[in-house]
Parts: C-alpha cells; structure tokens; sequence
C-alpha cells in the first residue's frame, strides 16, 4: 500500500467511527427518554420512536447539531479560502465570525433539553442566515466585475457562488430548531406548515443547492475519479424521497430514512477521498502548508452529513404527524 493512501484511508476510518460515535449516542438517548429513574425499566423495541410530547424537542436538538456540523464545515472552509486570499477585503472576517459562534450555539443546543427558544442562540442563528446571504451577493459581484462576467472560466475559478449558501442553511437550521422548541408538542407548526413537512423541504431545497455546488466542481475537475459522480448521484435520490416524504402523507418511510443515512455517510467517507487527492499531489502531506489549498477541500463533504441528520429529524417528526 502506498505511504500517499494512508491519510486518506485513516479520514475514512474515522469518519466511519464517527457515524458509529453518532448512533450509539442516538440509541443511548432514546433509552434515558423512555426509562425513568427509581422505575421498573420496560423493554423498549429498538426501533421506537420518542415519545410524542418529546418528539419536537428532539428533532430541534437534531436541528441544533446539524447546524453545528453545517457551521463547522463553513469556518474551516472560509479560514483556509479566505486566508488564500490574504482577507483582501475586511469583510472575509465575517463568516470566520458568525460560523464559530454559530457552531457554540448549536453544540449548546444540542445538549439542551429545554422546551423554550434561546434568546441568544436564535440571535446567532439569524445573524448567521444573514451573514449567509450577504456573503452569497459578495461573491456574485466577484463573479461579474471578473472579464467576461457569467461564464464558465469564471464560475469555477471566481469566488464559489455556493459557499456562503451553506452558512445561510446553518443559520436557518438553527433558527428553525428554536422556534420548534416554542411549538406545542401535539402538532407543531412552522412557516405556516407542520413542522415535519416544512423542515423536510428546507432540508430538501439545502440538499439541492449543494448538489448544485458539488457538481460544478466536480465537471470542473473532469470526475477523474469514477468516485466522484457519488456526490452528484446519490444525494439526488435522497433529497428527492425526502421531498415525497415531506409532501406525501405521514407514515413510516424506511427507504428514505436508509438514503438519508447513506448519504450521511458520504460525506464523512468524501473527507477520506479528499484527504487522498491532498496526498496525490506534489510532496503530499510533507507539503500540507501547500497542498492544503491546491487539492479538493477537505471540509467540505461533511456539508452532505448535516443535511442527512437534518433530514432524518424532519423525517422523524413527519412520521407523527396527523
């Protein structure tokens, strides 16, 4: 085995063990939910559902991880473009800014149980939505004062028009998780909708613009690798049965709750593809200080797994819904 495959094998075990991480910590939660203290501890089918009155407070938390994840992948991604780019503009400090207070507010959220918004958790998110969107006209004006404005040469070398987008959906997810957690627990609304369905579509439409992002990259990389058409091929189906999910009438949706777990799942096994093309260029590893910014970005695939998981608890709070 060649010493160049090393890291990115090493990244795909550890992503492996996180997803593993992720799931023991799921089922080890829904146990505490379903066994009270001083109590006769009752068998719990493994698969069962949190208990109704329990079940937005959930998904919220779910929401507030995701959103974490989403934040995470935002801050590394801009530090390392941003500083590429010698932060010509005083404004490249903002997402750096708003994605880490947004990744202390979901790791905060994550682990609150509380049935009431934060006060100052829902602050950061909207500042990070706005943040988002700022970021995105930042980055189109970068595309159409270039020579030749819209074109291709310039969409794939210009500032990445995605980008900001994923800061925008890490604000929305968050936002999104405290105003569920101010719903009844007997069907909760948002956006006028039941909250399942419309965080199904949000998750959905987040979803779309990612694949949108991945795959001009990707043609702009020619798909050398056959591996690279899983990202533009897999989350698709995805997104799409979390759309039907979302539109259709509640009921159990084993498939789509299966492709939302593999897609998950891409996006920690991509870091372990893109550590590889790292290691495949010039000096490898040895030359990281360089290669770091000339291969395939390393914090970007997780963007996929925080969708999934956001995906999953729509999907899960869709299935109790009337």
């Amino acid at each position: 085995m060649g010493s160049q495959r090393v890291p990115g094998l090493v990244c795909a075990a550890v992503g492996a063990a996180a997803l593993t991480a992720v799931a023991a910590r799921n089922a080890a939660a829904m146990k505490a939910t379903a066994q009270r203290p001083n109590s006769t501890a009752v068998p719990v089918p493994r698969f069962q559902h949190a208990p109704r009155e329990l079940a937005h407070i959930t998904a919220a938390r779910s929401l507030n991880r995701g959103s974490a994840l989403l934040a995470l992948s935002v801050l590394a991604d801009s530090a390392m473009e941003h500083y590429r780019g010698s932060f010509d503009n005083s404004a490249m400090y903002t997402p750096l800014v708003s994605s880490a207070l947004s990744l202390l507010a979901g790791l905060h959220g994550g682990g609150d149980p509380r049935s009431h918004r934060h006060t100052l958790r829902h602050a950061v998110y909207l500042t990070a939505a706005i943040a988002g969107v700022s970021g995105t006209a930042f980055h189109v004006y970068n595309v159409t004062k270039r020579p030749g404005g819209w074109s291709w040469n310039n969409l794939f070398h210009a500032a990445p028009i995605g980008a900001p987008m994923a800061l925008l959906l890490s604000g929305a997810l968050g936002a999104a998780a405290e105003r569920l957690r101010d719903e009844p627990a007997v069907d909760p609304q948002l956006f006028g909708m039941p909250a399942g369905r419309a965080l199904g579509l949000l998750v959905t439409a987040g979803l779309a613009g990612t694949i949108a992002e991945v795959g001009l990259l990707h043609f702009r990389g020619s798909f050398q690798n056959p591996v690279m058409y899983a990202p533009v091929m897999l989350p698709p189906v995805a997104a799409a049965l979390l759309a039907q999910a979302s539109l259709g009438a509640p009921c159990e949706r084993w498939f789509t709750r299966l492709w939302l777990r593999i897609t998950a799942a891409l996006g920690f096994v991509g870091v372990g593809f893109h550590a590889r093309g790292i290691a495949r260029n010039q000096g490898g590893w040895r030359n990281w200080s360089q290669n770091l910014f000339n291969g395939p970005p390393l914090p970007a695939p997780p963007g996929f797994s925080a969708l999934a998981l956001a995906g999953l608890a729509a999907l899960r709070l869709r299935e109790t819904e009337k």
